[in-house]
């Protein structure tokens, strides 16, 4: 996802603030910067991908296919404003959004443009679009919540943040991507200095994904905030 962006001139993993909100845990965010805020790229690019396709298989809208299969691999090699706007002789995602709406290849198109304005920056725009989305399968959907999460982190907006990662990390758990929800779920706790309820996430990553990459990650952070709570 999206890099954390710069407060004052100061990236938000080394902003005094949150510095002093961790403690003696102040590189915590910048570890999870690359863990959980990392390059939207490959993940969403794949996962997104995925979906594109079995939608191309599945939707009866020809029509709507094909105008989408442009902006989509512009957005793949991260050519942005020609995937949003289109180049001239395709539509951008934008309009496909629109003119398709209510279709499988315009829900989708709702999703491509809410990641493309996150990797921009345009955190708020990324919310409207990635909200529009809606999907029955245990994958995008979920990473759509997460998504949503992370620009509410980039605008600070911590509560909101939490609602949506609930969301992702509740919707068709599983192991593959579960744990990551749930390692921001914590974050967002962090900041917002509840302890005691990160900490509840490290637990749930230990007991219920012991063999997930975060395990040893929530089991040290586990520990830190088991203290402060006590």
């Amino acid at each position: 996802m999206a890099k954390l962006k710069e407060s004052k001139g100061v990236p938000v993993a080394e902003n005094p603030e949150v510095s002093n909100v961790f403690g003696q845990t102040e590189d915590f965010l910048y570890k999870y910067r690359n863990i959980v805020f990392g390059a939207v790229g490959a993940i969403v690019i794949a996962v997104a991908g995925y979906f594109f396709y079995n939608y191309q298989k599945s939707n009866q809208n020809k029509e709507a296919q094909s105008a989408m299969f442009p902006a989509v691999l512009a957005f793949e090699e991260d050519s942005l404003d020609i995937a949003l706007k289109g180049d001239g002789r395709h539509p951008g995602l934008l309009d496909i959004a629109d003119e398709y709406s209510g279709t499988n290849a315009g829900d989708l198109a709702n999703f491509y443009v809410g990641v493309a304005y996150l990797k921009k920056g345009k955190f708020e725009d990324a919310i409207t679009y990635l909200k529009k989305f809606d999907a029955d399968d245990f994958l995008l959907q979920a990473r759509a919540y997460s998504l949503i999460g992370d620009a509410y982190m980039e605008l600070k907006d911590f509560d909101n943040a939490i609602s949506y990662y609930k969301k992702s990390v509740n919707y068709k758990s599983n192991e593959q991507y579960t744990p990551t929800y749930l390692m921001k779920l914590a974050l967002a706790y962090e900041l917002t200095n509840k302890f005691d309820e990160a900490a509840k996430q490290y637990e749930r990553i230990i007991k219920e994904y012991p063999r997930a990459s975060e395990a040893m990650e929530a089991k040290k952070y586990f520990a830190q905030d088991s203290e402060r709570t006590n």
